[in-house]
């Protein structure tokens, strides 16, 4: 009974103790944190632009080695990764295969980042522009309906004018199924009824 008592005695006194450490617990202190382990908290590292004592130049910031390329970057077709030939010109033509699912997800990507502006028809006609923005030139301009594929994807790419560069919005392969969705706008406009598939023409009759 006596070591019953001891022990309810100590067990009492420890969670007092729990409990009291715990009202101290977020109160403004004017003494300095525990740090259990100082390593975590001041660390021997560089800080970008810092001048440094290691290396002879005594810059941190270190430039990549002359002549080499970080993976995934070396772009050796143009044709693809920036829609001109070899020796800079514009290409004229898709360099990926035109199938309907290309189209249908260059209508959704263009629905997205393009139509708020040009409108779902292409004629310029978007949302932001109804509330004030510049009127971008329709797809359907004789300029543009000559413009080569290339072109329009580097603008796309690389902005012009008004229009902001969207290359780090729109992956390179969701730029050409936009490119795809664009030529088909406009040949929209201009098809003859020659150009419809014949089962989809049965399907008109």
């Amino acid at each position: 009974m006596k070591n019953f008592a001891l022990n309810f005695k100590f067990a009492a006194s420890f969670l007092m103790l729990l409990l009291l450490s715990g009202c101290f617990q977020g109160r403004k202190s004017s003494k300095p944190p525990i740090h259990l382990n100082p390593n975590m908290d001041k660390q021997e590292k560089y800080k970008a632009q810092e001048k440094s004592k290691f290396f002879e130049n005594g810059s941190v910031n270190r430039m990549p080695i002359e002549g080499t390329i970080a993976r995934g970057d070396l772009h050796e077709d143009t044709r693809y990764y920036y829609g001109r030939e070899e020796d800079g010109r514009m290409i004229k033509t898709i360099p990926v295969a035109v199938t309907m699912k290309l189209l249908e997800r260059g209508q959704e990507r263009f629905n997205i980042y393009c139509s708020p502006c040009h409108g779902k028809t292409g004629e310029g006609n978007g949302i932001v522009v109804q509330r004030g923005l510049i009127q971008p030139t329709s797809f359907f301009d004789k300029r543009l309906m000559a413009e080569p594929v290339g072109q329009i994807f580097d603008v796309m790419s690389n902005g012009k004018s008004n229009m902001p560069s969207y290359k780090s919005q729109i992956p390179i392969a969701d730029r050409w199924a936009i490119v795809a969705y664009f030529r088909a706008l406009q040949k929209s406009r201009s098809a003859t009824q020659n150009d419809i598939p014949a089962k989809v023409l049965e399907g008109l009759n």
